[in-house]
């Protein structure tokens, strides 16, 4: 084997920060020592693995055709070393979930994670669901927690958690007395909703086909919380997970509005790389994700 597992290391953490600097700083190199383990890398094999544009490293069609072996490798490396140390689960383990999971649900399961698993060192990495997906398709995530469908020949898409979203409002708006939302009401109010690419977004609008283009879309906002104090606010309707509105409810700040003939349910997915080799410490994860879904 002409490539050492240093080389590859370097291989890859330039990969993700796109600038040999940096990718230095994370392996507790020298900038010298990364620029020659990646020139020995590409050297021996008479390979270009970046285009170089100014200081940044981009990863050209040899090297992305090689970074997923190289992940796989390198986490498989990881494991025979534990085993030989005959050590549980450890290493690195990056998270990414959708706003309402990594707000609401991630931070008990990470906590329960920690106490089975102290050796791990995880993160959590928290944005809408395209962009989780596309990390995980960059190999910056190990695994995904998302809200909303997503499909990708390279990724492996898997249910988790059942989900409904909720309409609501403020209790002094007009609509807080009735029994049932008609379309026509539906269509009349102003509405306050997450931002497209949210898998909140996505379950609203397969809800609502039919009216989406007659609806009156107040304001976008990237955050629950924002769309909770507009809603508090009188500026309309909103609509989000029921996970994210039950102390609200029960302290009379929001009130849930009934719109039984549109569907509200969803599922939360694990996104995973086909191509990422699944660390003993990622399985763990997943069995601590199911036994609290």
């Amino acid at each position: 084997m002409k490539f050492t597992l240093r080389q590859l290391q370097v291989f890859l953490a330039t990969a993700h920060y796109q600038n040999i600097s940096r990718a230095a700083d994370s392996l507790a190199m020298s900038q010298s020592a990364a620029s020659g383990a990646l020139r020995d890398l590409e050297q021996r094999y008479d390979a270009q693995l970046f285009d170089r544009v100014g200081k940044r490293l981009q990863l050209n069609a040899h090297g992305n055709a090689i970074r997923p072996l190289a992940e796989s490798l390198m986490a498989e490396a990881t494991e025979v070393e534990a085993a030989l140390e005959q050590r549980e689960a450890t290493g690195n383990l990056n998270v990414g979930a959708t706003l309402t999971i990594g707000n609401y649900i991630a931070i008990p399961i990470i906590a329960r994670f920690k106490q089975d698993y102290p050796a791990v060192d995880i993160r959590l990495h928290v944005a809408n669901t395209e962009h989780i997906a596309a990390e995980v398709l960059n190999f910056d995530l190990d695994i995904g927690l998302i809200e909303g469908e997503y499909s990708h020949p390279d990724l492996s898409v898997e249910p988790w958690h059942a989900d409904e979203l909720v309409v609501f409002c403020a209790p002094d708006h007009p609509y807080a007395q009735l029994e049932q939302l008609s379309d026509q009401q539906l269509i009349a109010a102003q509405w306050i909703l997450r931002e497209q690419g949210s898998g909140t977004r996505q379950t609203f609008d397969r809800a609502m086909q039919g009216l989406l283009n007659e609806l009156d879309v107040h304001l976008e906002l990237e955050h629950t919380e924002a769309i909770k104090r507009a809603v508090e606010a009188g500026l309309g309707l909103g609509c989000l997970s029921g996970i994210t509105l039950s102390d609200a409810f029960k302290r009379g700040t929001l009130v849930p509005l009934a719109v039984a003939h549109r569907d509200m349910h969803r599922q939360f997915y694990f996104v995973t790389h086909k191509k990422k080799f699944q660390s003993r410490s990622l399985q763990c994860w997943l069995d601590c994700c199911r036994a609290a879904g």
